[in-house]
C-alpha cells in the first residue's frame, strides 16, 4: 500500500470516528431531553432536601439603653466650644466633671450685667440721698409752720384786750399759719410718696440687673457638666458634622461646637441595654410582640444573643437616610434574655426573626432557581462525577424564606441542582 493510500485511510477513519461521536452526543441529548447541557468546570451544586422552611426577617439595629442620664449644654449657652471631654467608655464617679464648655461668651455677658448692677445700685443710693435731703427740707419747713401756728395762737389769745381790728388781724394770722402748716404737711407726704416711687422704679432696674447677674453666674456654673450618678461615659453624635441628614455623624470631640440644649454625653444604665432597629413598612404586619429574636453584635462576634420583641412603635417615621423618596419605618425594640457585660451603647447588631415555619417540604437554595422565558427552572446534575451534564427542568415554587425555596414539583429529594447557571457565558 502506497503512502498516499495509507494517508487516505487514516483520514477516512478519523471522519468516521468524528461522525460516531457526534451521533453519540445527539443520542445522549435525545435521551436526556433538549434541556441537557454539558457541565462547565467549577459549577457548584447542592442537594435537594426535605425539611422545614424558616422564613426570617433580617434587620440592622443599634444597642441603646432604656434608661440614661443626658448631659446637655445649657439652654442659653448659644453656640459654644467644648474645651474638655471625657473619652468614650470612661468610667466616672458621681460629681466628676465629664464636659467643660468655654465660658468666654457668657463671662463677657456676666461682666456687662455686673456693670449694669453696680450702676443701678449707685442710682438707688443717689435717689435715696436726694429723697432724704428733700425730706429734711420739708420737715424743717413743717416745723417752722407749726411754730408759726403756735405763735399765732398765742397772739390770738390776747384779742380780748386788743381793739376789734387788731383782734381780727390776729385771728386771720392764725388761720394763715394753720393753712401754711397744713400745706407743709401735705408737701412732706407728697415728696415722701414721690421719692418712694422713684426709688422703687430705680430699684426694679437694680433687681433685674441682680437677677441677670445671678442667672449668668448660674449659667457659668453649668458649663461644667458633672456626672450626676456613677456610670460609663457614652459620647453622643454630633449631628451637625454628619452631612445633610446627619448620616454617619461622628461623636463629639474636644474642640467641637455644641448648640444650646445639645446632648453631648450620656451616662447609660448598662443593665437596661436593648436593641433598637428600624422595621420596614412591608414587614410591620409580619411581626408580633414576643417574637423570638436571635442577634449578633458586631463587636461581640463570639456570642449569639437571644431576645424577644418588646415593642413596635404604632406610628411610622420617615427615614431620609435611604434616598428619595424617603422610606417609612417603625422603631422596634428587642429585650435581650442575657445581656453581656461587653455590650456598650452604640454598637451595631444584626437581628434575625423567624416569622413563619413550614415543615416537611422539598427545599432548594434560592440560588438554584433560574428564570427562563417567564418560567422557573433548575438544572439537575446528571451523574456524580466531574464533567457530567445538567438537565434543565421546569419547577413549581412555593414559599420563600431564609435563603431557601419550596419546590412543589420538578425535583425530588436527593437530587443535586446547580447553584450557578451552567449555560451562562463566563
Amino acid at each position: 500500500m502506497t503512502v498516499l493510500k495509507k494517508r487516505g485511510w487514516i483520514i477516512f477513519v478519523c471522519l468516521v470516528l468524528l461522525a460516531l461521536a457526534g451521533g453519540g452526543t445527539w443520542l445522549f441529548g435525545m435521551r436526556h431531553g433538549a434541556g441537557s447541557v454539558s457541565a462547565a468546570a467549577g459549577i457548584p451544586s447542592s442537594e435537594v432536601i426535605r425539611g422545614e422552611l424558616v422564613d426570617t426577617i433580617e434587620l440592622r439595629g443599634e444597642i441603646k439603653p432604656a434608661r440614661s442620664v443626658d448631659l446637655v449644654a445649657p439652654s442659653d449657652s448659644g453656640d459654644i466650644q467644648i474645651l474638655k471631654l471625657s473619652k468614650d467608655g470612661t468610667m466616672v464617679k458621681k460629681g466628676e466633671s465629664v464636659v467643660i464648655l468655654d465660658p468666654t461668651t457668657i463671662q463677657n455677658t456676666l461682666n456687662q450685667r455686673k456693670s449694669d448692677l453696680r450702676q443701678a445700685e449707685a442710682q438707688v443710693e443717689d435717689a435715696k440721698a436726694k429723697a432724704k435731703l428733700a425730706e429734711e427740707g420739708d420737715l424743717t419747713l413743717l416745723q417752722k409752720s407749726k411754730y408759726d401756728v403756735e405763735r399765732a395762737k398765742l397772739d390770738a389769745s390776747q384779742s380780748e384786750i386788743l381793739s376789734v381790728i387788731d383782734g381780727q388781724e390776729k385771728r386771720l394770722s392764725l388761720a394763715d399759719a394753720e393753712q401754711a402748716e397744713k400745706q407743709a404737711q401735705q408737701k412732706v407726704d407728697s415728696d415722701r410718696a414721690s421719692s418712694k416711687s422713684d426709688i422703687a422704679n430705680i430699684d426694679q432696674k437694680r433687681q433685674k440687673a441682680l437677677r441677670d447677674v445671678q442667672h449668668y453666674e448660674d449659667a457659668i456654673s453649668k458649663l461644667t457638666l458633672n456626672a450626676p450618678v456613677d456610670g460609663m461615659v457614652h459620647l453622643m453624635r454630633n449631628w451637625r458634622a454628619g452631612g445633610v441628614f446627619g448620616d454617619n455623624a461622628p461623636p463629639y470631640k474636644e474642640g467641637d461646637r455644641a448648640y444650646a440644649l445639645a446632648a453631648i454625653a450620656q451616662l447609660p444604665d448598662l443593665s437596661s441595654l436593648r436593641i433598637v432597629a428600624h422595621l420596614e413598612e412591608e414587614d410591620r404586619g409580619r411581626l408580633m410582640l414576643g417574637n423570638t429574636v436571635s442577634a449578633r453584635v458586631d463587636a461581640v462576634p463570639d456570642k449569639e444573643f437571644i431576645g424577644q420583641v418588646s415593642s413596635i412603635s404604632p406610628l411610622a417615621k420617615i427615614d431620609f437616610s435611604g434616598g428619595w423618596p424617603p422610606a417609612k419605618n417603625f422603631d422596634m425594640t428587642v429585650v435581650l434574655d442575657h445581656p453581656d457585660p461587653r455590650l456598650r451603647p452604640g454598637m451595631s447588631a444584626t437581628e434575625r426573626i423567624a416569622v413563619q415555619r413550614i415543615p416537611n417540604i422539598v427545599l432548594v437554595p434560592s440560588e438554584a432557581i433560574f428564570t427562563r422565558n417567564g418560567r422557573d427552572v433548575v438544572y439537575v446534575q446528571q451523574g456524580s462525577k466531574f464533567g457530567d451534564s445538567f438537565e434543565e427542568r421546569s419547577v413549581v415554587t412555593g414559599h420563600h424564606g431564609g435563603g431557601q425555596v419550596e419546590v412543589k414539583s420538578g425535583v425530588k429529594p436527593g437530587e443535586r441542582v446547580a447553584l450557578k447557571d451552567p449555560v451562562a457565558k463566563p
